[in-house]
């Protein structure tokens, strides 16, 4: 029996574990850096141990200050969540040798499948199919570019320790293969110590599926289906689905058999993840096995019925899986959407702060959040900066895709940039809705990133009635207020003009029991809703359009409403006012052409160019590593720099001046 789990991890999936050990009524033990003193596993969890700086580096990859809070506190497993150590066969090794059990695979697996080299020779050897390829690390630029070119053009650089989409590089031409691969190896040694690099050919319109695996110390391996996790941005998952709109049944078995071949022939246990790349025709190629339990897990526990995470636990005490093959059921649709603090606007940048406000969706039947923050927490420049995962389930994908819409709309955050925007965008654009997804969706579909205008288009009477009945909502209390004289009362007209970014629409508004009905453009519009002024949501039902879900806010005068994505401030004005505002004079803002401003904080690693120096539309200009990522910055177009204002080593701040140009 195992009594006492320390979670080797931190945030949401630390949180995740902690849930399932504390129903097992299994005890659990934290582990925090300085970043973390105030987070929420750290507060959840039984008991919590220190240790050491904010840097991951110097804390949670840490193997022997993990040792020695297991030691401290007495733990007798370890969940290593994901990311950091949990495919590290070194900590494994550690624990086996500490008689501590580690909840995941044996040390002989983790070490051949966290190696991709190693992993695709032993899948040939296996009979899975693999992608063409060279089956060697790379040993400099040169012998990348021959590589390449004996391969093919396109191809993929990837770290062979690599995940998480670090350290892989999409290279179309020599130049791009060298400049790949600095960055490839760069990232590759900074995340995992192992600059090794492969190249394998690159699948044209490919999707990326993946097959959930949970096997036992007693020979049982069984696959749970798959997962369509091809919505990806910079080889970043961003939504991912079970089942995938793509496959059918026989191929789902065939995919899973070959994941279950691949899992015997490393005498696998625990839950793993074997992930493939399919092309157009229906064609799988094994990409990696992931020895641990993956980010979007919670989408096969939902169709499943099945706790990934006590599974686990059980397979780690030696119980035997209770159920077989014949009995893994795939029942529904779920989806899961990765909430992050970063600003779609700025090519994504991560967004650092706190969550001044920070309301999620409520729980229930259909919505289930994963997290690992709370209001007043703040999200680090240190580790990845994921909010939580929002996961919805529905009968079938139209209904799934739906409670998402409605979730998104509910979830209120406010203190850091987030790309519920974009999420929403996704979810709402015609060729997600229909399955025609590819690893390219994103770069097709938003070629220059993501704008404004690329968030849904909806009626924008909708947003009309919304606000002409908050702003009645607002002028009622006003008029309601103790200590009237009486006969003197506060008295309102409820006829005003509504200012959108689409024009003026003069309304008019009476309360009825139930709502407000509120006439546009002589057409009358029945408003339900029993929203109250000060609440941050207005859930409401039109006629035409059920559960309504607004984020209300009140700016100035202006009162802003957020609803699948779009945030706009809007002005309810008497007709008089209306007429005058129609006259005040545009705001200009500042022109920047003449700076490269720093789009995100983060660590300067190097700058490319001297004071003085010409260059040219595309040249490198500085390096800035950011959540472990190397984001390059380019000229926009030919200039000579005038002063560099950074240096170094210097930690930036978003909009930071680093240079300017003449």
């Amino acid at each position: 029996m195992i009594k006492k789990i320390l979670i080797a991890n931190r945030g949401e999936i630390a949180c995740r574990v902690i849930k399932t050990a504390q129903k097992m009524g299994i005890l659990t033990v934290a582990i925090y850096s300085d970043a973390d003193r105030n987070s929420l596993h750290r507060l959840i969890a039984d008991e919590s141990v220190y240790i050491g700086p904010a840097p991951s580096a110097e804390s949670y990859l840490v193997i022997d200050n993990i040792l020695a809070a297991i030691k401290k506190t007495g733990a007798d497993a370890v969940h290593p969540g994901y990311g950091f150590l949990s495919e590290n066969a070194a900590f494994a090794k550690a624990l086996d040798k500490e008689g501590v059990t580690f909840i995941g695979p044996p040390v002989a697996a983790i070490t051949a499948m966290g190696d991709k080299i190693a992993s695709k020779k032993l899948a040939e050897k296996a009979n899975v199919s693999t992608v063409p390829g060279h089956t060697e690390a790379v040993r400099d630029p040169e012998d990348a570019v021959q590589i390449a070119k004996d391969i093919g053009y396109p191809v993929m650089l990837k770290a062979s320790a690599g995940g998480g989409g670090k350290g892989m590089r999409l290279a179309r031409n020599d130049e791009e293969c060298r400049d790949g691969l600095e960055r490839a190896v760069n990232e590759a040694k900074s995340s995992f110590g192992d600059d090794r690099v492969f190249v394998e050919k690159y699948i044209g319109e490919p999707r990326h599926i993946e097959i959930q695996i949970i096997a036992d110390k007693h020979g049982n391996t069984v696959y749970m289906g798959e997962r369509e996790c091809s919505i990806q941005r910079r080889h970043q998952k961003v939504l991912e689905e079970a089942p995938s709109p793509f496959l059918d049944e026989a191929m789902r078995q065939a995919m899973g058999k070959q994941a279950v071949a691949l899992a015997k022939a490393v005498d696998y246990y625990s839950a793993g993840t074997v992930e493939f790349i399919v092309d157009d025709k229906k064609n799988f190629f094994f990409l990696e096995m992931n020895t641990r339990l993956q980010v979007e897990h919670p989408v096969t526990e939902l169709i499943t019925g099945q706790d990934l995470v006590e599974l686990m636990i059980k397979v780690a005490a030696n119980e035997e899986l209770p159920f077989g093959q014949d009995d893994v059921k795939l029942n529904g649709w779920a989806l899961e959407a990765r909430v992050y603090a970063e600003d779609p606007f700025r090519n994504f940048l991560p967004s650092i702060g706190r969550l001044v406000r920070y309301q999620s969706p409520q729980e229930t039947h259909h919505v289930r959040v994963d997290t690992g923050v709370t209001e007043g927490g703040e999200i680090s420049i240190y580790y990845d900066p994921m909010i939580a995962k929002l996961i919805t389930f529905g009968a079938d994908r139209t209904e799934a895709i739906q409670h998402m819409r409605t979730a998104l709309d509910s979830y209120y955050i406010r203190g850091v940039n987030h790309n519920i925007g974009f999420l929403s965008a996704l979810i709402a654009h015609s060729r997600f809705q229909s399955g025609n997804i590819t690893t390219n969706f994103i770069d097709e579909e938003y070629p220059d990133g993501f704008h404004p205008q690329d968030l849904p288009a909806e009626d924008p009477i909708i947003q009309v009635i919304v606000a002409a009945s908050i702003h009645h909502a607002y002028q009622q209390r006003a008029a309601s207020i103790s200590g009237q004289v009486a006969g003197h009362g506060r008295e309102f007209d409820d006829t005003w003009v509504v200012v959108t970014k689409d024009g003026h629409h003069p309304v008019t508004v009476r309360k009825m029991t139930n709502g407000y009905s509120v006439i546009v453009d002589g057409t009358t519009h029945e408003f339900q809703t029993d929203w109250q002024p000060g609440e941050p949501l207005l859930r409401g039902n039109l006629a035409d359009d059920e559960n309504l879900v607004f984020q209300v806010e009140r700016e100035n005068i202006a009162y802003r409403l957020t609803h699948g994505g779009s945030q706009d401030d809007v002005l309810v004005l008497s007709p008089a006012h209306a007429e005058l505002n129609a006259l005040m004079p545009v705001k200009v803002p500042p022109d920047t052409s003449k700076l490269l401003l720093s789009p995100m904080p983060g660590l300067l690693i190097s700058l490319a160019v001297a004071e003085g120096q010409e260059v040219k539309a595309g040249e490198e200009l500085a390096v800035i590593e950011a959540m472990k990522m190397e984001n390059v910055l380019r000229a926009e177009r030919d200039a000579v720099v005038s002063s560099i204002k950074a240096t170094t080593g210097e930690s930036l701040m978003v909009d930071q001046v680093i240079m300017d140009f003449e």
